[in-house]
């Protein structure tokens, strides 16, 4: 059976998903192209199903009966890419709890991060450099937006992510070292020494770090730049810190 009609009642419920009050709903997500699919079944992810255009579905043979056959203009209309990939899956959430930071050394805290592109990056790059979890503090974006899933090239559901509101929250890293990244730390980073457990903490690049999370902190550093520039983007300075940090 293949679906033809982007008015499948399938196709509207699964472009639903593109919004996130549809995806806090269902609790579930999109998976776009065969990289993040592939990624996501690898690591053990609940995949719901998955739509695939016709003639493409023996690449898919691995999802079984999860498969459903459908047209290019269907592919478009559940896509949120510009160029539709050749197939669309929808998967359940991964939940995580204060119990998975448990034995988490290296945790890095991000404050108020809206940029997709920036927090998806960021945890692609986290994953790279050995964090154990990622704290979500404050109004930050949410991790199951398309273009968030994309920049994170499979590398969402790789580390646990949990949102923290309430500044109460964080008094489960009071024994932590807690390192604030700011422009104008007395600290160099080439000088840091991390102990077993670390918090480090960034800010979003429009208001960098709040006031409260600064006087948290128990440490703070800088990167060292030439004078003539001002600042990093937000995805490359993590990237730096987190290298020098815990690699």
């Amino acid at each position: 059976m293949e679906i033809t009609s982007v008015n499948n009642e399938q196709v509207k419920d699964v472009v639903k998903l593109q919004q996130k009050k549809y995806r806090d709903i269902e609790n579930k997500f999109l998976l776009e192209g065969f990289k993040a699919i592939d990624e996501a079944f690898r690591a053990g992810l609940d995949i719901e199903k998955v739509f695939v255009i016709s003639g493409k579905e023996n690449e898919y043979l691995f999802l079984k009966d999860k498969l459903i056959s459908a047209t290019e203009p269907v592919l478009k209309k559940i896509s949120t890419t510009d160029s539709a990939p050749d197939a669309v899956a929808v998967a359940f959430k991964k939940h995580y709890e204060k119990a998975n930071f448990t034995s988490a050394n290296r945790v890095v805290l991000l404050e108020n991060i809206k940029d997709l592109g920036n927090l998806g990056t960021i945890l692609r790059t986290s994953t790279a450099f050995g964090v154990d979890g990622i704290v979500l503090y404050g109004d930050c974006a949410d991790i199951y937006n398309p273009k968030c899933v994309r920049a994170s090239v499979g590398n969402l559901w790789k580390i646990p992510v949990i949102y923290f509101k309430d500044f109460k929250d964080l008094e489960f890293f009071k024994d932590y070292q807690r390192v604030a990244t700011l422009p104008k730390a007395k600290s160099y980073l080439k000088n840091f020494k991390a102990n077993e457990k670390c918090l480090v903490m960034f800010g979003s690049e429009a208001d960098g770090l709040s006031d409260e999370l600064i006087k948290f902190s128990t440490d703070s550093v800088k990167i060292e730049m030439a004078p003539n520039v001002e600042s990093l983007n937000l995805s490359a300075a993590c990237a730096v810190v987190l290298y020098q940090i815990f690699v």
